[in-house]
């Protein structure tokens, strides 16, 4: 059920993208199993409860964009460079 997961375009094939690119693909698999696990178990235990995706953009939806770049610009002072920003068109 994980395989097929990870190969979809929703929340929980992006969150097995991202877990690959810091462990290997059998323990990406195993945490995605767990998450679909911890869904079953909440759906089964709640009668009420219903399932909604949270979409493949879930996580980039959450970056606050300042820090993100304020966070990128101490990297790279910290590594000897001079940063001006200017906006993009």
């Amino acid at each position: 059920m994980a395989t097929g997961a990870a190969k979809t375009d929703t929340l929980l094939g992006e969150r097995y993208r991202r877990l690959v690119k810091r462990m290997p693909k059998k323990e990406a698999l195993a945490a995605l199993q767990r998450s679909i696990l911890v869904i079953i178990f909440h759906l089964l235990s709640d009668p009420t409860a219903t399932f909604n995706d949270l979409g493949a953009d879930f996580y980039t939806r959450r970056i606050d964009h300042k820090r993100r770049t304020d966070h990128l610009v101490r990297q790279l002072e910290a590594l000897g460079h001079h940063v001006n920003l200017t906006p993009a068109a």
